[in-house]
């Protein structure tokens, strides 16, 4: 089994999010290391230490939706499933975060481009794939090749109200996309709405949530590395009390075989 890596590094000074999103990390290096152990340890001077040499460490100031990260029911809205509180990250069940992947090809779909239940089936018919309870579907647009550039927001399609509730009746629990957000970008939504006036069509694969409970990833990579089915997907996120989403690193378990084959394709 070879194992690939979704995410995508938690990196500063790169256009990943919105300017008001933005992570930050500040790098302490060994030499602050040192300075930090001779306040801690009263009579140590930093001559003492092997080669003057601290610890190194970062602070990092960042939201949990920076990053490939998990959003949870909570991030959609408070209720889910008939007005059931909806859960936080910390409460998302585990079992639901290692199972059976699934990839759904929409590289051909426009920027912008919101997908629709008959864009799903027809994926999983060329793919000639049933969907079952749990599995783990993730879409494959076209964002991550804009990862880090000023493309990234407005690259992608985005996943529609009907496609999402239509995977979550099949007994899915969590998705991701390499894109930014789940629902296509917010430029194009807010075109839409411009031309329509219907509010339905701002984060409509989101507030689907409030329907069925589930969890998404965004910011996902390497996605084109998978064949369409037939490995694993282990995604823990991590837990913060009472929070809309967690960081997480997705992997997948695939065999060498189905990875070359893939790739030659």
């Amino acid at each position: 089994m070879r194992m690939i890596d979704l995410s995508v590094d938690l990196r500063a000074g790169i256009a990943s999010d919105p300017p008001n999103m933005l992570p930050t990390i500040e790098y302490l290096d060994h030499d602050a290391g040192a300075h930090d152990f001779v306040q801690m340890f009263p009579g140590l001077s930093v001559s003492q230490l092997p080669e003057g040499k601290g610890a190194a460490l970062e602070r990092v100031i960042l939201t949990t939706h920076n990053g490939t990260h998990m959003d949870a029911p909570w991030h959609f809205h408070p209720t889910m499933d008939g007005g059931k509180p909806a859960l936080t990250i910390d409460e998302v069940p585990l079992e639901w975060c290692f199972a059976d992947g699934v990839k759904l090809d929409m590289t051909e779909m426009p920027d912008g481009y919101v997908c629709s239940v008959d864009d799903v089936r027809r994926s999983l018919d060329l793919i000639e794939y049933n969907l079952k309870p749990f599995d783990i579907v993730m879409v494959n647009t076209s964002a991550a090749t804009a990862y880090g550039t000023d493309r990234f927001l407005d690259a992608g399609c985005g996943m529609g109200r009907e496609a999402t509730l239509y995977l979550l009746e099949q007994g899915v629990k969590i998705t991701g996309t390499d894109g930014w957000s789940w629902d296509a970008p917010f430029s194009a939504t807010r075109r839409r709405f411009e031309e329509t006036g219907d509010p339905s069509v701002i984060w409509e694969g989101h507030k689907a949530g409030s329907e069925k409970g589930y969890c998404h990833m965004e910011k996902l990579t390497n996605l084109d590395r998978l064949p369409p089915h037939g490995f694993k997907v282990c995604c823990f996120p991590v837990k913060i009390a009472g929070a809309s989403a967690g960081w997480v690193r997705p992997v997948a378990f695939i065999r060498d075989s189905e990875e070359q084959e893939n790739l030659v394709e």
